[in-house]
């Protein structure tokens, strides 16, 4: 007994959306410990859906569709759906009441249109959306032998209907076996490779099972065990877990929904130090990202984006004459963006990034992707980095590892001064 994954739109084919529905599912499907094997995505097209309804029907035996279910003509799952399974279609009174009432809650009148969306296969259910227009249907068109899930293509609408509705469904249906629970270890400053040949003899595990891969230049490890129950598979990955921290050590920086600025904050707001950075070549990403973290500002002071060398001098106190000689890309530049922005902002700790990230304005003895990050610590040490990220890395590959190697180091010299 297996699920599959039905993804509908012509804007997920043409790469217009980010599939995070498939995503979503995937996981809550390996949580409920049901078995999924494949997922597809198909554009607004009746025949083309059928024909991919056909080879799942065949294969699996939950099918769960997203997307296709709005009021206007190029939304036609529920009507390729009963069309392929020659049902017809039933207007249902309760679901045009539900969407009326909901377009008047918002001072609007429903449109002739909407009526479309209360059309569902006859002999179906209803799984209501509690937030949208667009309702799905819970349907066995063969008996026990298939079932049928709709969703709106809408993440929000369909998280939530998946939570209140059909995970009750499932598991009162007798889809939930063993469960699946998985834990994503995540590392900065180590390729995938290299992590893998270290933890090599993890990999060789049945379960748990340990599984590399990256993005970004950051590395991930997955540990997923299979058991009874979540509670029974956390159990079991804590030894593996626990030996993967070992070998790795500082390269960890924390695990599933860690960042390395949530890492950061986390040690700042447990020492209860402040930051502050100085930015040129990033301009504000890396203050946005220490930013994304709620709660933030217990820690985060603020920052002076310096991209042109007057801001250097004037507001970071930048030597001129460093300037002049070294360039603004140079560690002794960074060294002084970092000290400055410490000292003009008062915080613990100063961080900063000057760069070249291109595409244009390298040179043979400075070429694109040449970075400097500077850090002014407590004791008023300050330290600069050379990093090179390399002429065919693109502009966002440049500015985004810079502010990720910057917050890096801070993580791993406040690791280090506990």
């Amino acid at each position: 007994m297996s699920a599959e994954i039905i993804c509908v739109g012509t804007e997920l084919l043409l790469g217009d959306i980010l599939n995070t529905n498939a995503q979503f599912i995937g996981r809550e499907l390996a949580m409920l410990g049901i078995p999924h094997y494949f997922q597809t995505v198909v554009g607004d097209n009746r025949e083309r859906l059928k024909r991919a309804i056909a080879i799942a029907s065949e294969r699996s035996q939950l099918l769960i569709f997203t997307g296709g279910l709005g009021p206007t003509p190029d939304d036609l799952t529920v009507e390729t759906i009963a069309d392929f399974f020659e049902t017809p279609l039933i207007e249902k009174p309760e679901i045009l009441e539900d969407i009326a009432h909901k377009f008047a809650q918002r001072g609007r009148e429903m449109a002739p249109s909407n009526r479309k969306q209360a059309l569902i296969p006859e002999g179906a259910d209803i799984l209501y959306n509690p937030i949208g227009s667009a309702p799905g249907i819970i349907w066995q068109p063969r008996g026990d032998r298939l079932t049928l899930l709709t969703f709106p293509g809408v993440p929000a609408e369909m998280k939530r209907m998946w939570a209140e509705i059909a995970v009750p469904y499932l598991r009162e249906q007798g889809w939930c076996g063993q469960t699946i629970y998985s834990r994503t270890l995540k590392f900065w400053g180590i390729s995938e490779s290299s992590l893998a040949e270290k933890v090599s003899h993890l990999l060789e595990l049945g379960n748990p099972t340990v599984a590399p891969y990256a993005n970004y230049g950051e590395a991930k490890l997955r540990i997923s065990a299979r058991a009874t129950s979540e509670a029974i598979a956390r159990e079991s990955i804590v030894p593996v877990e626990a030996e993967i921290r070992q070998i790795a050590g500082l390269d960890c920086y924390g695990i599933d929904e860690d960042t390395p600025a949530s890492a950061a904050g986390r040690l700042l707001r447990e020492r209860g130090q402040t930051l502050a950075v100085a930015e040129s070549c990033t301009g504000g990403g890396l203050g946005a990202m220490m930013t994304e973290i709620p709660g933030s500002s217990d820690y985060f002071w603020g920052g002076i984006i310096a991209y042109d060398n007057r801001v250097k001098q004037e507001l970071l106190g930048v030597n001129p004459a460093d300037l002049e000689r070294l360039g603004a890309v140079s560690d002794r530049v960074a060294e002084q963006m970092a000290a400055g922005v410490r000292s003009r902002l008062g915080s613990d700790w100063g961080l900063s990034v000057t760069g070249i990230a291109g595409p244009g304005g390298g040179t043979e003895t400075k070429p694109v992707g040449l970075v400097y990050i500077g850090l002014a610590q407590p004791d008023g040490t300050v330290e600069a980095r050379e990093f090179r990220l390399g002429v065919r890395r693109e502009r966002t590959w440049v500015r985004r590892v810079s502010i990720w190697n910057a917050i890096d180091w801070l993580r791993r010299q406040l690791t280090i001064d506990r």
